[in-house]
């Protein structure tokens, strides 16, 4: 690995007891692959959040472009769901 760069991390005593547990338990050769693997599962969760964060940014984006919104009343539309809930249910009394 001609392109290390080594840093120093402070762990809490709790933090260090688990690496080493890790390492003796034989789940890793030695605390520097536990390291190792925590950044990358904090890589790939960080690029999930922008993935995301993306994602989200696009849907916003096209939810202005979609044009004015409207009103809703919302105790006629819980109405018109009970009502369609109570209907399915007689529809089918069995729960099929």
């Amino acid at each position: 690995m001609s392109n290390v760069q080594k840093i120093s991390v402070s762990l809490t005593n709790q933090q260090m007891a688990h690496v080493r547990a890790a390492v003796e338990a034989g789940e890793y050769a030695t605390p520097t692959e536990v390291v190792r693997e925590s950044l990358r599962d904090w890589q790939a969760k960080r690029e999930a959040r922008q993935d995301e964060s993306r994602r989200l940014r696009q849907k916003w984006d096209e939810g202005k472009a979609s044009g004015d919104g409207w009103q809703v009343d919302f105790d006629a539309l819980r109405r018109e769901a009970r009502s369609r809930l109570k209907d399915k249910n007689v529809a089918a009394p069995n729960g099929d």
